[in-house]
């Protein structure tokens, strides 16, 4: 049997804009000079237009790539997806999803950036914090805008 999928696109839209806003805010006002202290960079000097708009860009459509993803991941956990009944409350769906995406795929990549390349447990937790919160909103969005 395959499932059928019901992709929001409105809803990917919303997860693209939050994971902004949080990017925003966890690298800005929350966590701005630690987070450059641990990368080598001037917490001081304001990036001109030119650097920050291909930045912005692959972050836009890595969060892109995140919600889709994550938007089929939450959907195939769903009984009802596969033709059976008994789903559970959207926003279980949510935590399943995100929460395995970000143990399975955002945290061994940012635990091999300590092993690897040296890289400090402070900036690997701005880094996982920033993440575990933008995909449990994004799986949060997803699950319960169908």
């Amino acid at each position: 049997m395959q499932p059928v999928l019901q992709i929001n696109f409105w809803a990917v839209l919303v997860c693209i804009i939050s994971n902004v806003f949080i990017g925003f805010l966890w690298y800005g006002p929350l966590f701005l000079k630690p987070w450059a202290k641990e990368v080598g960079i001037d917490a001081d000097k304001k990036p001109s237009a030119a650097e920050m708009i291909p930045s912005m860009l692959m972050m836009i459509g890595g969060a892109f790539l995140t919600a889709y993803v994550l938007a089929h991941s939450i959907e195939v956990w769903r009984p009802s997806v596969w033709g059976h009944s008994g789903d559970l409350p959207s926003w279980q769906y949510g935590m399943y999803a995100s929460m395995f995406s970000f143990i399975g795929f955002y945290l061994p990549p940012l635990l091999s950036l300590v092993a690897w390349e040296k890289k400090s447990w402070k900036l690997f937790s701005i880094n996982a914090g920033y993440w575990f919160i933008s995909v449990t909103v994004m799986g949060q969005i997803l699950a319960n805008w169908r």
